[in-house]
């Protein structure tokens, strides 16, 4: 089997090591790219333009399938994240049963849109298509957790909580 040479990273940072030992892994094959792209994100947090390059030069495939998967699924970020995340369900069940008027409040009061986060980078506001919780209509997946049947007052009240909160000392 061909084995690449591997294409020097973006930066020194020692993180694109576990992003090279995730494309080693694959024989940097094109098969190994959802793979690669999930430990890129969780070393840096989300996928910036240098590193998508870097990862389509690295498996040979296009920049733009690289950034196809990307943009195609929800779980990858393209921008920095807040400290805290939350993500309003707009699935079927959800949108039926009041996710606008959540995500409407969570706009007024973060004075944000989707995929935006606030200027302190306490919260990003993001929005997913479903996830899987329909039984608990309307979702909030608030830093990973699933909350359900909240009020919209409900919800603003938890994410404005987040505002507020004094880091915890280490």
């Amino acid at each position: 089997m061909f084995q690449a040479k591997p294409i020097p990273a973006p930066s020194e940072d020692k993180r694109w090591r576990i992003v090279n030992a995730t494309m080693r892994r694959h024989g940097y094959q094109a098969s190994g790219l959802i793979e690669t792209l999930h430990t890129m994100q969780e070393a840096f947090g989300f996928l910036d333009v240098a590193g998508l390059r870097y990862v389509a030069r690295s498996l040979r495939v296009p920049l733009s399938q690289v950034y196809g998967a990307a943009t195609f699924y929800n779980l990858f970020k393209l921008k920095p994240a807040g400290e805290h995340t939350c993500t309003v369900c707009l699935g079927t069940a959800c949108y039926i049963k009041g996710a606008p008027a959540i995500l409407n409040s969570l706009q007024e009061a973060l004075d944000i849109k989707p995929d935006q986060t606030t200027p302190d980078k306490k919260v990003s506001l993001m929005v997913a298509r479903c996830v899987g919780a329909c039984g608990l209509a309307p979702v909030v997946v608030l830093d990973e957790e699933a909350h359900g049947k909240l009020s919209p007052e409900q919800v603003v009240e938890k994410v404005m909580a987040w505002r507020t909160a004094v880091p915890e000392e280490r």
